[in-house]
């Protein structure tokens, strides 16, 4: 199902929709702040191992990334972070950044790998926001990659629904998508290091 959904005011409606295939243990595709993503309940052990398949990522090996409405959210799943992790966090939350930090107990047992990490978002976007609001848990986020020689990630939600119908259960149509994706840093040594650069600028 294709499921076009206002960026800037998302039908309650539509959101609801999409949040109870979620609850269901569907794969939905969704816009973020910057490129299109796949996503699921990360307690959905079945459709988060169909999404690995569907990206060919190892769980034990990727560090698997989520999505949360909020800090008081992601708070739920890291160990206590300290003042420094903290802040930077905070100053740049929401927006296009991936950070890598040390997951507490209640991270599903898929997404622990041996360093007992995780990725966190939280995207300025209205609709994947809204998806996690009305879910009640985070949501697995993953890139949709492209074969595309030029552009490296799928950015036209029409040609996104026609690759991908087959293969999840909703493609969400929030306007066409960036081809640049979030920055990622690793906030588990001792300092702060940039492990990719995206959209995001961060000072560390």
């Amino acid at each position: 199902m294709l499921l076009k959904i206002n960026p800037e005011n998302p039908e309650e409606r539509k959101i609801k929709q999409a949040a109870k295939v979620l609850d269901e243990g569907g794969v939905i595709i969704y816009p973020t702040d910057t490129v299109y993503g796949i996503g699921c309940d990360i307690f959905n052990q079945k459709a988060v191992e169909r999404i690995c398949r569907l990206r060919n990522l190892d769980p034990k090996k990727a560090n698997l990334s989520f999505i949360c409405k909020d800090l008081s959210q992601m708070a739920d799943y890291l160990h206590q972070l300290d003042n420094q992790t903290f802040r930077l966090v905070k100053n740049n939350l929401p927006g296009p950044f991936t950070f890598i930090l040390k997951s507490s107990n209640k991270v599903p047992k898929l997404f622990k790998n041996k360093k007992r990490t995780v990725g966190v978002r939280i995207p300025k976007n209205k609709i994947v926001l809204a998806l996690v609001e009305y879910l009640g848990r985070p949501i697995l986020t993953t890139s949709l990659k492209s074969d595309d020689e030029l552009l490296e990630y799928f950015t036209d939600p029409s040609e996104i629904y026609d690759d991908f119908k087959k293969l999840v259960d909703i493609v969400i149509d929030g306007g066409v998508g960036g081809n640049v994706a979030s920055t990622v840093v690793n906030c588990i040594g001792d300092e702060p290091e940039l492990v990719r650069q995206g959209v995001g600028e961060i000072d560390l």
